[in-house]
This record gives structure tokens, sequence and C-alpha cells, in this order.
């Protein structure tokens, strides 16, 4: 059914997959198994993209009980940060840890509404962490 009007389009398939839900999602499952090549391809791309990534470290952080109003702000002060917010060292980042692997502190108290503390090296983190434990 061609459409010259691009938003009549897009309500129209809108409205058919609100309606045929189970369809789309067979349709969707047959074609990733049958091209599971271009899947992985895919996310492998996405994954070493710059949204990727980010996508990636705001996931971690959520899970290991981050709280923040704007997680996109604090992860452009993260990838700012170049020195230790305490001991003033250098920052390194990947594979594998070091000492000196950036690290976003946090406080795990479950009353804050915001519990990021600085961003530190991994060495000021754990003796940060153990201190105060």
């Amino acid at each position: 059914m061609p459409y010259k009007d691009k938003e009549k389009k897009k309500e129209y398939d809108r409205l058919y997959r609100l309606n045929n839900k189970e369809k789309v999602k067979q349709i969707k499952k047959e074609w990733t198994e049958q091209n599971k090549e271009k899947v992985k391809g895919y996310e492998l791309k996405y994954s070493q993209s710059e949204h990727g990534i980010k996508n990636k470290t705001i996931k971690r952080w959520i899970s290991r009980g981050i709280l923040c109003f704007d997680f996109d702000l604090l992860y452009d002060i993260f990838l700012k940060t170049t020195h230790c917010e305490y001991c003033n060292v250098e920052l390194t980042t990947g594979l594998p840890r070091t000492l000196t692997t950036k690290c976003l502190d946090h406080n795990h108290s479950i009353n804050d509404r915001f519990n990021v503390r600085a961003v530190l090296c991994n060495w000021c983190n754990i003796n940060d962490v153990l201190s105060t434990n």
C-alpha cells in the first residue's frame, strides 16, 4: 500500500505493529534466526561505537547502584576527568585494570538521591571503600 505522505505511512505501520504484535514478533524472530551473522556484526559494531560504549558504561553504573539525575552529564564529566581527584595521578582506561584505572566512586547508602562522590584511580577507590566500611 504505497503512501505519498510519510506521516500516514508511519501511522499505518505503527497501527499494524500494534494490532499484529505476535505476527511481527514471529517475523522478527525468524529473520534473526536466518541472519545470525548479520545480527552478530550489528551488535559488535554497536558495542564498539561511541554510543554503545556510553550505554554499556551507564548500564554498568546503574547495576552497581549509582544514582544520578543526569547520566549524560555524569558520563561527560567522567570522560573529561584525566587525573584522580584524591591523589592527582594520571588516570588510565581499558583492560586489564590497574591501580591507575579510572573509577567512579559513589556512596553505597540507599538514602542518597545523588551518590557519586568523585572520579578516582582504582587504588584510591579501593582504599576509600575499605576505610568507609
